[in-house]
């Protein structure tokens, strides 16, 4: 997109420090990202967050029946951040969007280690019961395919996480600074010599 006086004033005006704060905390999402990526197994900041949105969605899913139930905890895990990610583009909020778009990345990456297990069963289950995942893919006979299936889920959230990337950082840099939007402003004003042009 060319910056001309036009496409120029329907920028929303973002003050300079707000600008600079949302690149360095796309920075900081971007090297959690990538520490999170390589070592998915390992406790982050939003694993206890995560945890109860997932043990969540087993109460919602559960009076749909056995599977959505088992199914319901990795759904509602994924679809609760991605419904905020919905929002806030449909907003025309692209950088709240793409913050959005990390968290259901980063909540692949956790999922993609639920599935590795399902063979082994080694991760410690809150309230003990069935490993879900154990559970769908061994009813599904796709037991064996655990960590293709993980790994492809993990790619899948590599992919969001540079999209969410890609999007903040445009979204960042495409806000009109405030000192542009003040001297933008003249630009919709009528003056005399403006009018005799028309």
């Amino acid at each position: 997109m060319r910056m001309t006086a036009g496409n120029l004033e329907r920028l929303p005006i973002m003050d300079r420090t707000v600008r600079i704060a949302r690149l360095v905390f796309l920075a900081f999402l971007a090297l959690y990202g990538v520490a999170s990526l390589r070592a998915p197994e390992a406790g982050r900041l939003l694993d206890s967050v995560d945890l109860a949105i997932h043990e969540t969605g087993h109460l919602v899913f559960a009076p749909l029946g056995e599977v959505p139930g088992f199914l319901g905890g990795t759904l509602f895990q994924l679809l609760l951040p991605a419904a905020f990610t919905a929002y806030f583009l449909r907003r025309g909020d692209r950088y709240g969007g793409a913050v959005c778009l990390w968290w259901v990345a980063q909540n692949c990456w956790n999922v993609s280690v639920y599935v590795a297990d399902a063979r082994l069963e080694e991760l410690p289950l809150v309230g003990g019961g069935e490993h879900d995942w154990a559970y769908l893919l061994g009813a599904a006979g796709w037991l064996e395919h655990d960590i293709a299936i993980a790994r492809a889920v993990h790619r899948l959230g590599i992919a969001l996480f540079v999209i969410a990337i890609w999007l903040g950082f445009r979204a960042a840099n495409w806000m009109q600074p405030a000192e542009i939007g003040r001297r933008a402003a003249p630009l919709n004003e009528r003056t005399p010599a403006r009018d005799s042009l028309r």
